[in-house]
């Protein structure tokens, strides 16, 4: 096992705060007395960490959840007690945190995954408990600083602004009508729908900018709009491709980043300082050794080090996948999202440090969280939101997310903003575009 109190160090200095971590001293995490003196706050650890009960389903927590400080609590119990100088805080929001943050629960339930081998979000605690769309990590952090203050230490709370916004396109397919068999589709269908017919014919002589699919432009100029409206806010656009696939439905089309469609894209991205980042394949999803080989074939296309990832269909497991993206040299991941809801799946809207929780090891990898994917908002098989209801859900996480001062991440795929394909995706991610200049 790893050095558990490196994590705890790690845990306490970002429910603090980056700006706050030097006030991380006045906590301890120890149920030995002695020590209490030592500290001005003790958390009081549940026996989550104990080597008889780690790993095993004795270690999860049970609903419904106490509450602490209006926080649903998963480890200890919400009572206090001044010892000494000391105060001794009962609820384990340091177990709670890294049960969050290191996606343990994962890990323990193993068995349980949908049909692409994902952890359902509607299967999390997080989603069962009710709280999936609060990120509790913050508020565990608010409380604690609240708590700090009262107790005489001097410590500000993070501004209520936006850390960073992330623009980012999973581009498992740029183009629509680029080979003869798309085409002829869709000229099959022009009593049907003349307007796509038109565009097929144009796109497979005229070239790549005139396919329906390829709004890569579209979504780069609004990319620009917002950096240029909201300069207060860092702003960052990135482009996740797939470079690898087997003979798997899932991976089609398979991709030759050296075609001319390609290089267009990455023209693009190069002209509007857009990142590239490795989409692994849903056979790298399977067998994580393939990993490093579609890596080193995006960087020699790309002619550069990719260092951002997010695996096709947002397939993961614990803890294999993050350890390939380490062993290939790639240092931030933005999968953490779930598939079927929306919501914080990390617990946190701030980028955080992967914990193993296999080898309760602190690692160099960065997780993003990443808080809306247009798909998930409007499928049949998920959240099936209405336009009204999802513009009313993307504002409220918005809101959520600037009130802690973290990160907004949407993944938005540039097949769902395509004209007049029945969707409001482009509709709506306008109106988070427009939202977020005057926010």
């Amino acid at each position: 096992m790893g050095d558990l109190q490196e994590i705890v160090r790690y845990i306490i200095r970002f429910l603090l705060g980056e700006k706050n971590s030097g006030s991380s001293d006045f906590i301890g995490y120890t149920s030995d007395t002695e020590k209490f003196q030592k500290y001005r706050i003790v958390i009081f650890p549940s026996r989550f960490f104990d080597k008889d009960i780690y790993g095993s389903s004795q270690s999860l927590p049970e609903l419904p959840l106490q509450a602490w400080e209006g926080i649903p609590l998963l480890f200890g119990t919400p009572r206090t007690e001044k010892i000494g100088a000391t105060l001794v805080l009962y609820a384990d929001i340091i177990a709670s945190t890294f049960f969050l943050i290191s996606r343990y629960e994962e890990m323990v339930n193993r068995s349980e995954r949908d049909a692409h081998g994902r952890f359902p979000g509607r299967s999390s605690l997080s989603f069962r408990a009710g709280f999936l769309q609060r990120p509790m990590v913050e508020e565990y952090g608010k409380a604690l600083r609240k708590i700090l203050l009262e107790n005489g230490i001097d410590i500000p709370e993070p501004p209520e602004k936006l850390e960073k916004i992330y623009l980012t396109h999973d581009a498992d397919q740029i183009a629509h009508y680029r080979n003869f068999r798309g085409m002829s589709g869709a000229l099959s269908r022009f009593l049907r729908n003349p307007y796509q017919a038109f565009k097929a014919v144009q796109t497979y002589w005229g070239g790549i900018e005139n396919d329906p699919w390829f709004t890569f432009p579209w979504m780069l100029e609004l990319a620009n709009e917002l950096k240029k409206e909201n300069p207060q806010t860092a702003v960052e656009s990135i482009v996740f491709i797939k470079s690898g696939g087997g003979e798997l439905m899932t991976d089609k089309p398979l991709h030759n980043l050296k075609d001319n469609d390609f290089r267009k894209l990455f023209e693009i991205c190069h002209l509007n300082n857009v990142k590239i980042g490795l989409h692994p394949s849903y056979r790298a999803g399977e067998d994580t050794s393939y990993v490093a080989e579609e890596k080193k074939i995006l960087d020699e296309a790309v002619g550069q080090n990719t260092v951002y990832t997010r695996n096709h269909f947002l397939r993961n497991r614990e803890p294999e996948d993050f350890l390939a993206l380490i062993d290939a040299g790639l240092t931030d991941d933005f999968t953490m999202a779930y598939a079927d809801v929306a919501g914080f799946r990390l617990g946190t809207c701030r980028a955080v440090r992967w914990i193993n929780p296999a080898t309760q090891k602190l690692t160099s990898l960065v997780l993003h969280p990443t808080a809306m994917m247009d798909s998930t908002l409007s499928d049949e098989r998920y959240m099936k939101l209405r336009t009204e209801d999802a513009f009313s859900f993307s504002k409220m996480m918005i809101d959520r997310i600037k009130k802690h001062n973290g990160e907004l991440i949407l993944l938005w795929h540039n097949t769902s903003v395509e004209k007049e394909n029945g969707l409001y995706h482009r509709d709506l991610y306008q109106w988070i575009i427009n939202y977020l200049k005057i926010n």
